[in-house]
C-alpha cells in the first residue's frame, strides 16, 4: 500500500513550489508558443485540464522522490529525478493532446509538439533552478563561514577524489578552522586541475616549494593533511613526513571512508598507519548487523585491546555491556572513554579478577551475555616466564573460570585471545596460551554434542598489535623522546604486526562466524598479516619518522634474545589443518582436541604444582599436554 510521505512545513512549501511552477510552466509554454491571443481562444480546455494535470504533477513528482530531497544538497541524482518527472509529464500532454483532445473534442490539437517541447523545458527550468541556485547560496555562505580568520591555511596530499571528501567537509562544517589553499596530487591527471575551487599546485615531491611560495605570498601553511593516496607504500608516506617535519609543519590524516569511523575526523599520523602491507578490509555493515541489540561481556575491558574491543562493540550497536578489569584506574578510564561516545549502550563495570571462579560464575550469570570476549591475561614474556606461577593461575586458570561461566550462562560464544606465541610455544606465555586454547577447543566438542544451541567456545590469535601496551612502539618512542639509544634484542628478529582495530575487528569477526560454523570447521582464528616485520627496520623507520637519522642523532643497539623469545613466530602449528572461512583476510585452523579424559587430570596436577610451587612438576604437564612445547629453562 503506498504510504504517503509526512507533510512537515518545508514539505508543504516543496509541494506547493513544484505545484505552483507546473501551472506557470504549462501558462507560459502557450503564451511562448501562441502568443496572448491563442491563449485566450484555449483558455476553456486550460482552465478545464489545468486542476487535474496539477493533481497527477504532485503524484508525479512524489513518484519521483522530489519531496524527499533537501534543497540545500541539490544533487545530480536531484537533477535526474526532475528530468525523470518533467518527461513524464510532457509524455503525459503527448497522450491527452494526440489521443483525447484532439480526436474527440477539438478536432484540432490543443498544445502541439513545440509547445509541448517548451513546456518541458520550462518545467525542468522551474524546477531544477530554485534548488540549484538555494544550494548555490547555503553553499557559499559556508564556505564563508568556514573561512574565518582563524583557519589555519593547511595543505592536501591526495588525489582529486579524496581531496574534494576533504574539501566538502569542511565546507559543510563538519571539519573545523582549517582552509585548504592548494593540493598535492600523485596523479598526472590532476595536475593544473582544480577541485571545488582549490587548485593543484603539483606532486608530493613539490612540497618545499610550495610551502616556500605560500609563506612568501603571506599565507604561511602550518599543516599538511595525508588523503588515503597519500598512506599508501607507494607514495612512500615516510619520506612525506619526514619533509614535512623538517619544514616544521604538523601532519593529520584524513581516515579512508573503510575504516569503521563514526564521523569523519582528522587524526595525527601514527607509526600503524604506516604498516608495511594494506590493512585488512572488514566488512563492517556484518559486524553492525550481528552486534547491534546484543549483550556482551569483555574480560580485561582496561587493558588496551580490551577496550579495544569495547569501543568496537558500542560503536556497532551493543544493547548492554559489561566491563570486567581488576585495575581500578584502568576500569574507570574505558568507563568515561566509552560514557564520552554518547552511545546508546547501557555500560556496566565491574572490579574482578578472573581467577576468582566464584565471582567470574555470579558475575556473568547475572549479566545473561550473549557473547563473552576474554581478553584479560598476563602477556609479557620475560616477566611471565619469571612469574610462571602467576601467569598460570591467569592465562590458563582464568580462562578457565570464564569458559566454564560462559557455558554455565548459556551465552552464544566466547572469544578467547590468544597468540601466535602459542604455536610451538618456547615461552611460558605461549604455552599457558596454547594450553587455553586447548582446553576452549575440547570444552567446544563437548558442548556440540550435548547441546543442538550449545556455547560456541573459540580463540583468536594475535601477532604484536602495534601501540598496545608493553609493545615495542611505545618503548621505541619513550627512547626516542629520550634522546635514544633504542634497543633491539637482535638484529634478525622479525614479527607479525597488527594495528588494534584489525586485531579487535578480528575479534568481533571470529565471533560472529563462530555462530554460524560447526566445532569440526574453525577453533582458531588470525589475521592475514602478510610478510613479518624485522624490528630494527621498525625502529629505524620510527626514528626517520621523528624526524632523525639511525646511527647518527638516534644510536640502535642490541641488547640479546631474553628469555622465552625467539626470532621468529608462526602462523600456523605443523599439525594444525587450515580452514577456509570465505572471509577475506581472515584465516582458520580446525581444532585439534585431546583425549577426553585428558585435560581433566591436567588441570589437577598444574593446581597441585602452583599451589606447590613446584616449578618442575607444572612445566612437565605443560610439556605432557603440549608436545611441542620447547624451552632451555626447565
Amino acid at each position: 500500500m503506498l504510504r504517503l510521505p509526512q507533510l512537515a512545513p518545508q514539505r508543504v512549501l516543496t509541494i506547493l513550489h513544484d505545484v505552483l511552477v507546473t501551472a506557470v510552466a504549462l501558462v507560459a509554454a502557450f503564451l511562448l508558443r501562441f502568443e496572448p491571443e491563442g491563449l485566450v481562444e484555449r483558455r476553456n480546455e486550460l482552465l478545464l485540464l489545468l486542476p487535474g494535470f496539477l493533481v497527477f504533477a504532485a503524484f508525479v513528482f512524489y513518484r519521483f522522490r522530489l519531496y524527499r530531497s533537501k534543497w540545500r544538497f541539490a544533487s545530480l541524482p536531484d537533477v535526474a529525478n526532475i528530468l525523470g518527472a518533467s518527461t513524464v509529464l510532457a509524455f503525459t500532454l503527448v497522450v491527452i493532446d494526440y489521443v483525447l483532445v484532439a480526436p474527440n473534442i477539438r478536432g484540432s490539437f490543443l498544445f502541439g509538439k513545440i509547445t509541448i517541447v517548451i513546456y518541458w523545458l520550462l518545467q525542468v527550468f522551474l524546477l531544477g533552478g530554485p534548488r540549484i541556485a538555494y544550494r548555490y547560496f547555503r553553499y557559499a555562505r559556508t564556505r564563508r563561514a568556514a573561512r574565518v580568520a582563524d583557519a589555519s591555511p593547511v595543505l592536501v596530499l591526495g588525489r582529486a577524489a579524496d581531496a574534494e571528501v576533504l574539501i566538502r567537509a569542511i565546507e559543510s562544517g563538519a571539519v573545523k578552522r582549517i582552509w585548504p589553499i592548494g593540493i598535492l596530487s600523485p596523479s598526472p591527471t590532476d595536475q593544473n586541475q582544480s577541485i571545488r575551487g582549490i587548485s593543484v599546485l603539483g606532486g608530493f615531491d613539490d612540497l618545499e616549494d610550495v610551502v616556500a611560495q605560500a609563506a612568501a605570498g603571506d599565507q604561511a601553511i602550518a599543516r599538511v593533511i595525508l588523503t588515503p593516496a597519500a598512506m599508501e607504500p607507494q607514495a612512500h608516506p615516510e619520506k612525506i613526513l619526514l619533509k614535512a617535519r623538517r619544514l616544521g609543519l604538523q601532519t593529520q590524516r584524513l581516515p579512508s571512508l573503510g575504516e569503521g569511523s563514526e564521523a569523519l575526523q582528522l587524526a595525527p599520523v601514527q607509526v600503524e598507519d604506516l604498516l608495511l602491507r594494506p590493512s585488512v578490509r572488514i566488512d563492517y555493515d556484518r559486524l553492525q548487523q550481528a552486534v547491534a541489540g546484543k549483550s556482551i561481556v569483555v574480560t580485561g575491558g582496561g587493558g588496551s585491546i580490551g577496550a579495544e574491543i569495547c569501543d568496537r562493540i558500542v560503536t556497532f550497536g551493543a544493547a548492554r555491556v559489561l566491563v570486567i578489569e581488576n585495575s581500578e584506574p584502568a576500569l574507570h578510564a574505558v568507563l568515561e572513554a566509552l560514557a564520552s561516545k554518547q552511545g546508546n549502550a547501557a555500560v556496566e563495570g565491574r572490579i574482578a579478577d578472573v581467577r576468582d571462579r566464584t565471582r567470574m560464575f555470579h558475575l556473568i550469570r547475572a549479566f545473561k551475555p550473549d557473547i563473552v570476549f576474554h581478553a584479560a591475561a598476563l602477556k609479557h614474556v620475560p616477566l611471565v616466564e619469571q612469574n610462571w606461577d602467576e601467569g598460570i593461575k591467569t592465562n590458563i586458570f582464568g580462562s578457565v573460570n570464564i569458559a566454564d561461566a560462559t557455558v554455565a550462562a548459556g551465552a552464544a560464544a566466547m572469544v578467547m585471545i590468544s597468540t601466535d606465541k602459542a604455536i610451538e610455544p618456547v615461552s611460558v606465555l605461549g604455552a599457558t596460551k596454547r594450553f587455553a586454547e586447548m582446553y576452549c577447543q575440547d570444552l567446544d566438542r563437548k558442548a556440540a554434542g550435548h547441546n543442538p544451541r550449545r556455547t560456541r567456545l573459540i580463540s583468536v590469535r594475535f601477532g604484536n598489535v602495534l601501540a598496545s601496551n608493553g609493545s615495542v612502539v611505545p618503548k621505541f618512542k619513550a627512547q626516542i623522546e629520550a634522546g635514544g639509544p633504542v634497543t633491539v634484542t637482535h638484529p634478525g628478529m622479525v614479527r607479525y604486526f597488527m594495528t588494534i582495530r584489525e586485531a579487535c575487528d578480528l575479534v568481533v569477526t571470529a565471533a560472529i562466524h563462530s555462530l554460524d560454523s560447526q566445532p569440526h570447521e574453525a577453533a582458531v582464528y588470525l589475521l592475514n598479516m602478510g610478510q613479518p616485520v624485522r624490528i630494527v627496520e621498525l625502529a629505524e623507520r620510527m626514528i626517520v619518522l621523528s624526524g632523525l637519522e639511525p646511527q647518527h642523532d638516534i644510536d640502535v643497539v642490541f641488547t640479546g634474545i631474553r628469555p622465552g623469545e625467539r626470532l621468529a613466530e608462526l602462523l600456523f602449528a605443523r599439525d594444525e589443518p587450515r580452514s577456509d572461512i570465505g572471509i577475506e583476510g581472515i584465516m582458520a585452523v580446525r581444532p585439534v582436541t585431546p583425549p577426553p579424559a585428558a585435560m581433566k587430570d591436567w588441570l589437577a596436577a598444574l593446581e597441585r604444582g602452583v599451589a606447590d610451587g613446584n616449578r618442575a612438576a607444572a612445566f612437565k604437564v605443560l610439556s605432557d599436554s603440549i608436545p611441542d612445547f620447547r624451552i632451555e629453562s626447565q
